[in-house]
């Protein structure tokens, strides 16, 4: 369901008009928090070519790292759905949590508690100052939706999730779906 008020906990589609923005181009954003004083939001669906095991090799897994985004690319962010298993756990929403006690997290990984459909690593995150957001809302570069899959989002296939979207909000977002990525290529 669309929306223009967005919530902590919603997810943001880049409209197809922010093609050639080379953060944000057909990303779909979590918005981890949202207030008065700007908002948060790691991207979903730009996996970079690292594993967790290339940045911790501690890690021996080859769980996906994720680009949240262009704001602190050098630190490492995590979303999961295990509140119960790592402590100091932030809730963003249905089911989903933000951050926790990251020792616990590489001691669960090491003993295979954690899998990777429990977790999502993130390079760097999204950030809007105050007023930002709504700026970019007013000027048609997202689309607010409420999050149909909870705390499924986690293991949402990242390599069709814009194009389902743009299927989803039909009328003219339909025929995006179809259109190369990178239209010069054509």
């Amino acid at each position: 369901m669309v929306t223009s008020n967005p919530q902590k906990g919603n997810l943001l589609i880049a409209e197809p008009a922010i093609i050639g923005d080379v953060s944000f181009n057909r990303s779909i954003v979590l918005l981890a928090d949202h207030t008065q004083e700007g908002s948060i939001g790691f991207i979903l669906n730009k996996p970079l070519d690292y594993t967790i095991n290339d940045l911790i090799p501690d890690l021996d897994v080859n769980f996906k790292v994720y680009n949240g985004g262009p704001v602190e690319q050098d630190n490492l962010y995590f979303i999961h759905k295990i509140p119960h298993l790592i402590p100091d756990s932030i809730e963003i929403s249905l089911g989903i949590y933000w951050g926790g006690d990251f020792t616990k997290v590489a001691e669960l990984i090491k003993d295979n508690t954690i899998k990777e459909t429990d977790i999502r690593f993130f390079l760097g995150y999204s950030g809007w100052s105050e007023h930002q957001l709504e700026n970019e809302l007013k000027a048609s570069s997202w689309v607010v939706t409420e999050n149909i899959y909870k705390k499924n989002i986690i293991e949402k296939d990242y390599e069709s999730f814009w194009k389902e979207k743009m299927i989803e909000l039909g009328g003219e977002y339909s025929i995006w779906s179809n259109a190369p990525e990178h239209p010069s290529y054509n």
